[in-house]
């Protein structure tokens, strides 16, 4: 069994179109902001996966220490939550990261990088990162 950790964005969630006014789009970002309890689904889609080993290997890549710490809760807690108030630490993290790793650790963090800025642009929206067994 191998594990991975996988980058899952909360970015909508469904209501019924059939009964919904174009007020409801305001609703969404208010389910967003507030969390749960108000009879939305959240729509968690996988964004990102890298198995468990790379994964560390782009941690150690990761010169910032609160950067690499926030991430590093996944192997260490199973999962994390990134929302607006992690975008500029994480982001100004992943920015200084070494250059000297392969193109695919790189490619994952310019996925992170549009993530971040995706957060940034409308803060409703966040991550769950989460270590799975495959």
């Amino acid at each position: 069994m191998s594990e991975s950790v996988t980058f899952f964005i909360l970015n909508q969630k469904f209501v019924d179109d059939k009964d919904a006014k174009p007020e409801s789009q305001q609703l969404v970002y208010y389910g967003l902001a507030i969390g749960h309890h108000l009879g939305v689904i959240d729509c968690f889609k996988p964004a990102l996966t890298c198995p468990m080993a790379r994964y560390q290997e782009w941690l150690d890549a990761i010169p910032d220490e609160q950067a690499r710490q926030k991430l590093a809760g996944i192997p260490k807690y199973g999962e994390i939550v990134i929302n607006s108030s992690h975008v500029v630490m994480l982001a100004e993290g992943l920015a200084a990261m070494r250059g000297d790793v392969d193109n695919e650790i790189l490619h994952w963090r310019d996925q992170l990088m549009t993530m971040l800025e995706m957060i940034q642009n409308e803060p409703a929206i966040h991550l769950i990162v989460r270590r799975l067994n495959d």
